[in-house]
């Protein structure tokens, strides 16, 4: 498989985190099921971002074009429930400590983290990378667990850091395993909510939905950070049809011609067979 030539211009990290798709009333018209002041409050929680972790209310309105005095009963009413906390010196929110709390239980309820996590660290230590478990948010994957070697890595990966699927081979892998149906409605999704993102990487998440069927695994040649080549293999859909998925990055120049294809890929794609193996899945 050719290489794919890195964008043109090339974001910084923090475009990347806070490049999720919010809700959109238009989504949901004519649904009389659709909480829209619940969507509302919790579009003000996806406003904050590593690079932006303090927002007022007047920046959260620009965000979400609500009117400020909309906000303020928002941030008023999150902040009493320990969503938001105020930071007493600019009076600007951040994030709260029931954020945290409320997504540990996803957390631990995936026994894959504790199984996979002496494999993983194994595998990032040989590859003098990363290797990290994702699922889908919306239109973006975001990290569940990450090991990686002692190799400096720029923006390590952590958990709860969250990219576009379309510049990942992490979300190609997930496109690759979804069922027909289904990957057709995200593929459509993804073009009309970020037409920019599917322009730029539309054929190369189309080869990288190939390549899979010939190789098992999907890669990504510098698409999300130019110094990082990456690698990724979905896991078996579990009962819900929730997909998750492993992947390595590591940087380029530590890379010979063709190792990322031909050696760190099929160890990935057996250390995946390998944790499905040891959690029953056959």
């Amino acid at each position: 498989m050719a290489r794919n030539n890195a964008p043109e211009t090339e974001p910084v990290a923090g475009d990347y985190l806070d490049s999720k798709a919010r809700y959109t009333p238009e989504e949901f018209d004519g649904d009389r099921q659709f909480a829209t002041t619940l969507a509302r409050g919790l579009d003000i929680l996806h406003c904050f971002t590593p690079r932006d972790s303090q927002l007022g209310n007047a920046e959260l309105a620009a965000r979400t074009g609500m009117t400020k005095a909309t906000i303020s009963r928002f941030t008023y009413t999150l902040t009493r429930l320990g969503y938001l906390r105020v930071n007493r010196m600019n009076s600007k929110f951040q994030l709260g400590s029931a954020v945290l709390s409320l997504g540990y239980p996803l957390l631990a309820s995936l026994a894959v983290r504790q199984i996979a996590r002496p494999s993983m660290k194994e595998l990032a230590d040989h590859i003098r990378g990363s290797v990290s478990l994702g699922m889908r948010d919306r239109l973006n994957v975001v990290y569940l667990e990450s090991s990686r070697s002692s190799t400096p890595l720029g923006l390590p990966p952590d958990i709860g850091l969250s990219y576009p699927i379309v510049r990942t081979a992490m979300g190609r892998a997930l496109l690759a395993a979804l069922p027909a149906e289904r990957r057709e409605a995200l593929l459509n999704e993804i073009a009309v909510k970020t037409p920019d993102d599917w322009a730029t990487f539309r054929d190369r998440v189309l080869r990288g939905i190939d390549y899979f069927r010939e190789r098992g695994f999907c890669a990504s040649y510098g698409d999300l950070r130019r110094e990082v080549h990456a690698v990724a293999v979905p896991m078996k859909p579990a009962a819900d049809g929730e997909i998750l998925v492993f992947n390595c990055g590591v940087p380029s120049y530590l890379l010979k011609e063709g190792q990322l294809e031909g050696d760190v890929g099929p160890r990935l794609v057996s250390m995946v067979r390998s944790v499905e193996g040891a959690m029953g899945m056959f």
